[in-house]
């Protein structure tokens, strides 16, 4: 007998009919809104399609094969289980591309707000572009973020663990929003809010020249960025190594980080580990 779409009670598909009725529209952003029930990776489909016309096109993923997050690790994940996106944005002229690394961290910004609203969950950022969540006290991944390049194009991929279970981790450090306590894990609800504040904050970052301060959008990571105020090690390219605490996020979107010889180096690339807890909040 062949699997039915529906062979998970639990994990019904998206509804891309109701999701094009509410997101694509005339002045909007989002121009098309394809849902695939399986791909490679949505990313590579739309980095693939980037010479094809203007911006604003969503692709969606029920599963995707060769999922992909930063440094090429894969990211993998039962069907259904989960949001797997990508956009095509144009930020054009009118955004210098020095401006273009503050694209993931909008991005971040965007989804964590969204799921505030939609879930009613507490997602924090940790630098560049994972999304955590906290599970029995404990932060762990539920999402990320990369972005890539296409010639005059930027091709924002987003992946969020939803209903995911504890037994379905791919390691024990991660995390999903069922794990979290969220209030819904219906994905089609989720989908719009995240794809609604996409919208409103690229539209602001863009209409403000991608300039992070003017657009709000550098107060905001900040403030919701749990790599501040920690002792962090920053694996950089190279093999290089540097520890310190991080104390800014500058203009740039790169983390500052305060090192033990007292100066203050800003990171652009690299992976972080938080060595200490947050600060405690009196």
């Amino acid at each position: 007998m062949t699997s039915s779409r529906w062979s998970d009670l639990d994990r019904p598909p998206l509804n891309a009919a109701a999701l094009r009725r509410a997101l694509v529209r005339e002045g909007g952003l989002w121009t098309s809104l394809d849902v695939v029930a399986r791909t490679g990776s949505t990313n590579s489909d739309l980095v693939a399609r980037a010479g094809d016309g203007g911006e604003g096109a969503v692709l969606v993923a029920e599963e995707q094969s060769a999922g992909r997050g930063r440094l090429d690790r894969t990211w993998s994940a039962p069907a259904r289980s989960g949001l797997f996106l990508s956009v095509l944005l144009r930020p054009g002229p009118g955004v210098p591309p020095e401006r273009w690394g503050w694209l993931p961290l909008l991005a971040g910004v965007a989804t964590a707000t969204a799921l505030a609203r939609a879930a009613g969950v507490d997602t924090a950022l940790k630098w560049p572009n994972d999304l955590l969540v906290t599970v029995g006290g404990e932060e762990r991944k539920a999402g990320g973020i990369l972005v890539e390049r296409a010639g005059d194009a930027a091709v924002v991929g987003i992946g969020l663990n939803v209903s995911l279970r504890a037994d379905e981790l791919p390691v024990p450090q991660a995390g999903s929003l069922a794990l979290a306590g969220a209030r819904t894990l219906d994905r089609d609800p989720l989908l719009r809010a995240v794809l609604r504040s996409l919208e409103q904050w690229y539209g602001d970052w863009r209409r403000c020249g991608g300039d992070p301060a003017v657009s709000g959008l550098q107060e905001t990571y900040a403030a919701g960025c749990a790599t501040l105020g920690r002792t962090v090690r920053a694996e950089l390219p190279g093999g290089r190594a540097l520890t310190g605490e991080a104390v800014a996020v500058d203009g740039d979107g790169r983390l500052v980080l305060a090192t033990e010889r007292g100066v203050q180096e800003p990171v652009g690339a690299g992976d972080i580990v938080h060595l200490r807890p947050a600060p405690s909040e009196e």
